[in-house]
């Protein structure tokens, strides 16, 4: 009898593993490991951001410094590379490999700095809008839709051109093409959660506008907002290189990866490493932070959960 009893109270109370897994960031992780180019891409982003931190000290040479003697010096395993300078040189003698860690560092903080801007923005005027019914949310999106009538790269040129070529100004342009894409996903989340009972339930215990925004809705439309983000990093890289190798952004002697490329596109046949090295960091980078976005919106998505 006693036994009996031992054995419905193990089988009712779950056990202290089964807490764990059923934890939220638990059932995420165990959600994101089932696709393994997700966990790839972590750990690529990982690995780079690491690159990125430990830059000083893992870069062989000054990305800035010239050397004139040894000008589109080929790779070390190249006949004519040398070890001194592991991916080669530029047209300016400066080392790729130490540029493009650096590079690294800046394409990461312009990533990070323009989906901070633009997710603050696009999730303030989505929240406004979606508990501000009328003329309001009519004004805001139809702000929103302006705005996207327009394609991303083409409205950040245009924002560049009127502010001014640099980096700073390129990252401002990035941050308002990506507001629209964040406001609409913020209103559109809200207006599905302020159907729902618990949100009914706190307007009727007395809550304000503002308590049901921050602390009600907004933590329950956080899942969408993550994926975008993710995604939106990779569009900031894109696009921020692209102002950079039409010269509308970082500004040499920047070792910035557009940079890299609008600087070396002239001697594509001649030191092919020069364009392709670069291109490969871009494509890369994007490559895998697409790759985390997909692992994300399948892990946080209960409908493609297995």
């Amino acid at each position: 009898m006693t036994e009996s009893a031992n054995m419905d109270a193990d089988a009712v109370i779950p056990s202290e593993t089964d807490a764990r897994i059923l934890s939220p960031s638990r059932e995420l992780w165990l959600a994101l490991r089932a696709n393994r180019a997700a966990v790839l891409s972590l750990g690529f982003i990982a690995a780079l951001g690491l690159v990125a931190v430990l830059a000083p000290l893992l870069a062989p040479n000054d990305p800035n410094a010239i050397d004139k003697f040894r000008l589109l010096l080929p790779p070390a395993w190249v006949e004519g590379g040398s070890w001194t300078y592991p991916l080669g040189t530029d047209p300016l003698g400066r080392c790729t490999l130490s540029r493009l860690i650096f590079g690294a560092r800046l394409s990461l903080l312009v990533g990070l700095i323009v989906v901070t801007i633009s997710l603050g923005a696009g999730v303030l005027l989505g929240l406004v809008a979606g508990f501000h019914r009328g003329w309001i949310d009519g004004t805001v999106m139809r702000l929103m839709d302006l705005t996207l009538a327009l394609p991303g790269l083409l409205l950040a040129i245009v924002v560049v051109v009127i502010l001014g070529p640099g980096l700073v100004n390129a990252m401002i342009a990035v941050a308002i093409s990506n507001v629209p894409h964040y406001a609409r996903l913020t209103r559109a989340a809200v207006l599905t959660e302020l159907s729902k009972d618990y949100v009914i339930s706190s307007k009727v215990a007395g809550a304000g506008t503002l308590r049901l925004m921050v602390h009600t809705v907004l933590p329950n439309c956080l899942a969408p907002l993550i994926v975008q983000s993710t995604l939106g990093i990779s569009a900031a890289i894109l696009d921020t290189a692209a102002l950079g190798f039409l010269g509308l952004g970082a500004q040499p002697p920047t070792p910035e990866w557009g940079t890299m490329l609008a600087d070396s596109r002239g001697f594509i046949q001649r030191a092919p490493w020069v364009v392709t090295l670069p291109g490969i960091a871009i494509l890369s980078t994007v490559l895998a932070f697409n790759l985390l976005g997909d692992g994300l919106r399948d892990a946080l998505d209960p409908r493609l959960k297995r």
